[in-house]
């Protein structure tokens, strides 16, 4: 029996993917989908951790639990783990599978580089009547980016470690066949950047769904499990 193993995203969680993993599993494929390290309060991380710690978090897990080798998908940041594990244990991985994936450090514009000079002056004024308010403000309908102002304790510092890392470099060095499926609706993370991946990872196959935008698995886990399942069926006629 195949093994697919999912990582989901930032302060997300295995329950979101429920739907699919009931669709996926009705096709006879076993699917894990583990809860990452740092988004419940029953693994609650104890310092701030780097891409490597979940990529080498995610290669304990897979050992202890399915026979290799396996398939890895991997959704937003989930996708950042599933890239440097790719490139890390190409022998590990049958089949890569990346979900509107995070990875591709985007060129700021000249509002976002002036944007991240003025940021770290905000505390300057931390207090002033309202400044909270101020700063969710800025976050949220400025920078339009609340990941960082949601997480708390070591998810902070450790969502700082996550993002700095510009995985184009990596692309590359994937040996397994791809699959980068992408909303064409995604606000978060640019249609630019599954362009980039398909470009750059050799053996890989780009999978635009129409109208959907950051999360095809809530927005039709139909759809998505389909792509997903003909990916993994496609992978063992080729080998």
């Amino acid at each position: 029996m195949e093994a697919l193993i999912i990582l989901h995203g930032w302060q997300s969680s295995k329950e979101k993917w429920r739907e699919v993993k009931r669709e996926i599993e009705g096709q006879g494929i076993k699917v894990i989908v583990p809860d990452l390290p740092g988004f419940k309060k029953e693994n609650e991380l104890k310092k701030a951790w780097n891409l490597d710690d979940y990529v080498e978090w995610v290669a304990k897990f897979a050992k202890g639990n399915i026979k290799e080798p396996f398939f890895l998908l991997g959704h937003s940041f989930g996708g950042r783990v599933a890239i440097k594990f790719a490139a890390k244990y190409p022998e590990r991985l049958k089949g890569l599978i990346l979900v509107s994936a995070g990875g591709v450090e985007a060129e700021k514009t000249l509002k976002e580089l002036t944007i991240s000079i003025l940021a770290p002056y905000l505390k300057k004024f931390s207090f002033l009547p309202g400044y909270r308010f101020l700063r969710e403000f800025f976050y949220r309908f400025i920078l339009r980016k609340t990941d960082y102002l949601r997480a708390k304790g070591f998810l902070k510092e450790t969502f700082k470690k996550v993002i700095q890392e510009d995985l184009v470099p990596l692309l590359g060095k994937i040996e397994s066949g791809a699959l980068i499926i992408w909303g064409e609706k995604d606000k978060i993370l640019p249609l630019r950047d599954a362009h980039i991946m398909n470009q750059k990872i050799k053996n890989s196959k780009l999978e635009i769904l129409r109208n959907i935008g950051h999360n095809p698995h809530l927005k039709n886990p139909k759809l998505l499990s389909q792509k997903i399942t003909n990916f993994i069926i496609s992978q063992n006629v080729c080998l």
